[in-house]
C-alpha cells in the first residue's frame, strides 16, 4: 500500500514532466475555446496558460487528484478566469446537466479512457447545441507498417503507460459519438512514430 501511495504522490510531477513536450501544440486548440468550458483530462493544468480572453469559466475534469500540488495551484491562481476541478466517478456519466457547456476541450486524453465512445457521447450531451468540441490527440498512423506495430505493441503500451492506447482512430471515435467534424488536421509530430501521429480538430454537437 505504501508503494502505491508513493506512486500516486509522484504521478502529478511525472505527468507534468512528460506532457511539457506537447506544449507547442496546445495554443492552436486551446486558444479557440470560449464561454463556459469543460476540459476533460485537466491533468496538471498545463493548458491554462493557452486559453484566450473569451473563456468565462473552466471546469477541469480528471481522475488525477492535484489538490495541494503547488505547480497546479499556481497555474490555477494565475488563470484570468474561475477554475473549478472535479474528480469524475465515471466518464460514462458526467456529473453535469445537459447543454451546460459552450465548449469542450481534450488534449491527449482519449487514448487512456477505457470506453472513449461512451465518454464522447456524454461530452456531447453536456455540450450546448452548436457548441464546439476542440481536441488534439495522438492515435493510429495511416502508414501500414506503423499501424501493424501499433497493434502489436498496444497491449504492452497500455500496461506501461497507465492505460494509454496508441492505435485509436480518433476521428472515427468522434464521429461515431454523434459529433460533426468541422475541421481535422492529421500530421506526424516529433518523436517516435508509434506515439507521435496527431489528430487535431474541431467538431460540433450536431
Amino acid at each position: 500500500m505504501a508503494s502505491k501511495g508513493l506512486r500516486e504522490r509522484l504521478k502529478p510531477g511525472i505527468q507534468d514532466f512528460m506532457m511539457r513536450f506537447m506544449d507547442e501544440l496546445r495554443p492552436q486548440t486551446v486558444g479557440a475555446a470560449a464561454g463556459r468550458v469543460l476540459e476533460v483530462g485537466f491533468g496538471t493544468g498545463r493548458n491554462l496558460a493557452y486559453y484566450g480572453a473569451g473563456v468565462e469559466k473552466l471546469t477541469g475534469l480528471d481522475p488525477l487528484n492535484t489538490e495541494g500540488v503547488r505547480t497546479v495551484e499556481e497555474r490555477i491562481a494565475r488563470a484570468p478566469f474561475p477554475v473549478e476541478r472535479a474528480l469524475p466517478i465515471s466518464l460514462d456519466r458526467l456529473p453535469f446537466e445537459e447543454a451546460r457547456f459552450d465548449c469542450i476541450v481534450t488534449t491527449w486524453t482519449l487514448c487512456s479512457i477505457s470506453d472513449p465512445r461512451k465518454a464522447l457521447v456524454e461530452m456531447r450531451r453536456v455540450l450546448k447545441p452548436g457548441g464546439h468540441y476542440l481536441f488534439v490527440e495522438h492515435g493510429r498512423s495511416p502508414r501500414p507498417s506503423t499501424e501493424r506495430w501499433q497493434d502489436r505493441l498496444n497491449p504492452v503500451g497500455r500496461r506501461l503507460m497507465d492505460g494509454c492506447n496508441i492505435n485509436r482512430r480518433i476521428d472515427r471515435l468522434v464521429e461515431d459519438a454523434g459529433f460533426s467534424l468541422v475541421s481535422l488536421d492529421r500530421f506526424q509530430h516529433k518523436g517516435p512514430p508509434l506515439l507521435a501521429y496527431m489528430y487535431r480538430g474541431v467538431a460540433t454537437s450536431g
